[in-house]
């Protein structure tokens, strides 16, 4: 399996894991994004230096060809794999061990509680 088909697989593991299994959808949320960009410069920063010297080489037969920051365009995918995972997960696991909420109390103060009762 070339590097290019096993990047496309690692991506939609990645969103039927945040879509389908977890049901986080983190996708759909723009704070998803925002901190994927954030990240996605780094992974450029990292990627120039390690391609671009060259430590990590890639066999030309198994990837795309096209290359961004001196690595291939397919890096970019199993980076957004791995952000994705790691946030679905991170989330899930936020969402199942939070304790359930009381009712927020209205502007009037109903359902607040009174000290000592």
């Amino acid at each position: 399996m070339t590097y290019t088909a096993v990047a496309v697989l690692m991506v939609a593991a990645a969103v039927g894991l945040d879509c389908l299994i977890l049901k986080t959808i983190l996708i759909r949320r723009r704070a998803f994004w925002t901190s994927y960009g954030i990240v996605l410069i780094f992974q450029l920063a990292v990627n120039a230096f390690l391609t671009g010297l060259p430590v990590v080489r890639y066999n030309p037969n198994e990837i795309l060809g096209l290359r961004i920051a001196y690595a291939p365009v397919e890096d970019l995918l199993f980076g957004f794999a791995m952000i994705l995972t790691t946030l679905a997960i991170w989330v899930w696991l936020g969402a199942e061990r939070a304790p359930r909420r009381a009712r927020r109390p209205g502007p009037d103060g109903a359902g607040r509680r009174r000290p000592g009762t």
